[in-house]
């Protein structure tokens, strides 16, 4: 006699795999979206570097080596927080997120799918950036497995705890159509005072202060420990890196975005059911 073994429905994980496959094929169709993510800090390094980019800084680093540090860190707040913190409200206004709410999907597949969109648009974005910084600006590779290691532990915390925060932010937009004009100022904020585009000490203390409790400024001092070289420390605010202490406020950052996006993030619009 035959048994048949009941088949096994696909577990949260495996439906999430699936679900960044989807997410990748409406990125990538959505073209403006798309070009924005990858062109846009290319764009701001060609603008920046051919302006200032023979200027050289203390201990003879340029001003686009520097530059692509802080670069590569808000390419992880373009890719996850921005992006999240517009395409969720739209997708929450046109219906999508109610109608998956709807199916048998597990909630947390469409979270995974978000973050693992996220990752595979900063790798290609992060690839782009550093090709053309290579190629146009002399810009110089890490040379050391712990400079390495120090890369890929800051991008893994900061896409994570970036993704939350956008994914949590998402709430705040009335509508679709404004969630651009509200998440593009706090970026905008958050580059100026975290030191993207200025040196970092040079900004009031109060700016300093600011950025401190945000991630973007952990982030890009991680990022300048992997692309400058260690007597740059010195420029740093503390004198050095301060990676235990960008450990720690990633990580913090990682817990509290999860926290507010569990508590907040909304399936359906203000005043719906």
């Amino acid at each position: 006699m035959t048994t048949i073994t009941p088949h096994r429905a696909p577990g949260t994980i495996s439906i999430g795999a699936r679900r960044v496959s989807i997410e990748l094929k409406q990125f990538f169709r959505d073209r403006n979206s798309a070009v924005f993510n990858f062109a846009f800090p290319m764009i701001l390094l060609i603008i920046f570097g051919s302006v200032f980019g023979g200027q050289e800084m203390p201990d003879g680093i340029t001003f686009a080596q520097y530059f692509v540090a802080g670069m590569i860190a808000s390419g992880v707040l373009y890719t996850s927080f921005q992006n999240l913190a517009i395409a969720i409200p739209l997708e929450r206004e046109d219906g999508t997120l109610k109608r998956l709410r709807g199916t048998p999907m597990p909630k947390a597949s469409y979270f995974i799918g978000k973050v693992g969109t996220v990752f595979v648009a900063y790798a290609v974005q992060v690839s782009i950036l550093i090709a053309v910084g290579v190629a146009f600006y002399g810009i110089v590779l890490p040379s050391t497995a712990q400079q390495w290691f120090t890369f890929v532990w800051a991008s893994i915390l900061g896409l994570i705890a970036c993704t939350l925060a956008g994914i949590a932010f998402s709430v705040v937009p009335k509508t679709g159509r404004g969630a651009s004009a509200i998440a593009t100022p706090v970026v905008l904020v958050l580059q100026f005072t975290s030191g993207v585009f200025f040196v970092f000490t040079d900004l009031p203390s109060w700016m300093q202060t600011f950025a401190s409790f945000f991630p973007l400024k952990w982030l890009a001092q991680a990022m300048r420990s992997v692309f400058l070289p260690e007597s740059a420390a010195a420029m740093e605010a503390a004198g050095n890196w301060e990676l235990g202490m960008a450990a720690a406020v990633l990580a913090a950052w990682c817990l509290l975005g999860l926290i507010l996006a569990v508590v907040f993030f909304r399936w359906t619009p203000r005043g719906s059911n």
